[in-house]
């Protein structure tokens, strides 16, 4: 590929349409977090920049949990009398003020949302599939299919770190394949865990093939060095040449680190960017590996300490499903995170809080893959692609209802019960709650119903809120203090604003189900739900699904607060950005 090569997805005509559809959102979201206050204007509405000299005009529907379904073809920007073409760099810079950025955090976030609009210029060279197409594909071929990352977030794919060469190298749209590096770790600085059952050295030859173990322990041989005192991990191609190669060059000099080379299978990433789906043998692990990338408000490292208890937590609450009699009758499952490496750089250690990304510079995990537990006549789609709309604006989950020959009211039917009633039972029994975003839910398929659900990224998400809950000391972590009033936003602001919502208005948009119609079913199955277990009548009075209104969260503010670090990982609770109320949609008459 020729330098300019690299680049040939950075056309005029892209760039403005990305720009185009980048301000959408803006407009959007901004305006759902109450950054900006939209004014009448004509058929339509118009937003002023800071110093009023700027005007952006657009026309938008309204929708429940005041979610702005805005035209992006409809938005015009005008100074001083002249049209001039929507340009996102200018909006962040024009509205500045009103988003809070500060001088510090401004130009990392042009940084962040140059980034997401060069990768939506990447996308529009891809071919155009329609949904309905997509629908029919294979999982790979939907997870990477997708276009528009977090609904909620503007500045979505920022992935600084990633030069273009790395993006079409490793961003999971471009899906590229590739090959993990493997390195030999000194046991005197790196820990293996795993699950029941798992020993690592016949795990290790499972996952990468006993030709290929050999293989490298020869190489650690030819150096005079015992294969026995070190343990194999899998490492990110970037973190290697940029992070690991060079911060980390004392342990490769003093061979506390070895460097193997490649592994044979390839590997697509997930949309998760340092995720990764074996494509040579679908069925083993997914392996997750550390990234010091900067994306969405954190660096995307792994901690070597949280990995020692990564697949104790997963083993604990794979145990709770399997008791749980309406866990179970859902047919919920967890891909399971099995086992783990870390590695501790001492010096670093020493040097930081436990909190710094220089702690999480070296770890990896190993991730069931859901292949295996397929029946007869079952695929697979991430959650993520019910939002999915494709260039002629037709929604991947209108295309799923389509194939499925239900009525649309009864195909989320079969969605709620299996995404949904899990998610409320683990919070009314257990205080138990996830982050069941699109990206974290794997749905099964069947003839274009969903059957089942599948949780993960378990270890790192999940918490119990009961002060009191008896846990095992190796799970105790998961223990978070949150107060009574915020609790039940785990499902108010996870699921409902920050999934159901854009759901929602996608199928009205399209004419397929009325907003009504979608939010009376989900208030009937939560009233189906609560009439099952009925020795929960007293947690569902004190944490009421039909109040009037929930506290507003708000994600956007976060990031532009501090897009280093949005969340402080000892205390996220206190960290949310908590402004006004939403009303809430299942309260309707």
């Amino acid at each position: 590929m020729s330098l300019a090569d690299a680049v040939a997805h950075l056309t005029p005509e892209r760039w403005e349409r990305a720009n185009r559809l980048l301000i959408r959102k803006a407009l959007a979201e901004f305006t759902h977090e109450r950054l900006l206050t939209p004014e009448p204007d004509g058929e339509g509405y118009v937003v002023r920049s800071d110093d009023g000299l700027t005007a952006y005009r657009f026309t938008a529907t309204r929708h429940a949990l005041d979610h702005w379904q805005v035209d992006a073809d409809s938005i015009t920007r005008h100074r001083a009398g002249e049209e001039l073409p929507p340009a996102a760099l200018d909006f962040c810079v024009e509205m500045k003020e009103s988003l809070g950025l500060s001088d510090e955090i401004l130009p990392v976030y042009l940084e962040e949302i140059s980034s997401t609009l060069s990768g939506t210029c990447y996308k529009l060279t891809k071919p155009q599939v329609t949904s309905a197409e997509l629908a029919g594909s294979g999982f790979q071929a939907i997870e990477t299919g997708m276009t528009e990352g977090h609904p909620c977030f503007v500045a979505n794919n920022g992935r600084l770190g990633f030069g273009v060469h790395e993006y079409l190298s490793y961003a999971p749209e471009t899906a590229s394949p590739l090959r993990l590096v493997w390195l030999a770790a000194h046991r005197s600085r790196a820990a293996f865990t795993a699950g029941v059952g798992i020993e690592y050295e016949s795990f290790v030859r499972q996952e990468l093939g006993e030709e290929t173990v050999d293989r490298f322990h020869g190489i650690l041989r030819e150096q005079g060095l015992d294969p026995a005192d070190y343990l194999l991990i899998p490492v990110h191609p970037w973190q290697w040449w940029n992070k690991l190669s060079v911060t980390f060059a004392a342990e490769v000099a003093r061979r506390y680190l070895v460097c193997l080379g490649e592994g044979d299978d390839e590997y697509l990433a997930q949309q998760s960017i340092r995720t990764f789906f074996n494509t040579t043998h679908p069925e083993k692990h997914y392996v997750k590996t550390a990234l010091s990338v900067l994306n969405m408000g954190f660096m995307r490292g792994l901690s070597a300490a949280y990995m020692e208890a990564t697949p104790a937590i997963n083993d604990w609450l794979a145990q709770l499903i399997e008791n749980d009699p309406v866990l179970k009758s859902t047919g919920v499952t967890i891909i399971r995170e099995r086992a783990a490496v870390g590695y501790r750089h001492l010096e670093y250690e020493k040097a930081t809080d436990r909190y710094s990304p220089y702690r999480k510079m070296l770890a990896a995990l190993w991730r069931e893959s859901p292949v295996p537990s397929l029946r007869e006549g079952e695929s697979l789609a991430t959650m993520a692609s019910l939002l999915h709309v494709d260039h002629q604006g037709a929604s991947f989950a209108g295309a799923l209802i389509e194939r499925s020959g239900l009525a649309p009211a009864e195909w989320l039917r079969h969605y709620l019960r299996a995404y949904f009633v899990p998610l409320l039972h683990s919070f009314y029994a257990y205080d138990l709650v996830y982050m069941p975003h699109g990206e974290n839910v794997i749905l099964v398929l069947k003839d274009g119903v969903v059957r089942r659900a599948v949780y993960k990224d378990i270890a790192e998400e999940i918490a119990v809120m009961d002060p009191d809950a008896v846990l095992p000391p190796e799970v105790s972590r998961i223990r978070v203090e949150v107060p009574e009033d915020q609790k039940l936003l785990s499902i108010f602001t996870d699921v409902f604003d920050c999934f159901f919502r854009f759901l929602a208005a996608n199928l009205a948009t399209e004419g397929i189900l009325e907003e009504d119609g979608f939010w009376r079913t989900v208030a009937e199955v939560t009233r189906e739900y609560q009439a099952s277990v009925p020795e929960l009548a007293d947690r569902f009075a004190q944490y009421d699904m039909f109040a009037p209104e929930f506290a507003l969260s708000c994600l956007n503010r976060l990031q532009l607060r501090n897009n280093r670090q949005m969340v402080d990982l000892a205390d996220p609770s206190g960290a949310l950005q908590l402004v006004g109320d939403l009303k809430n949609p299942l309260a309707r008459p």
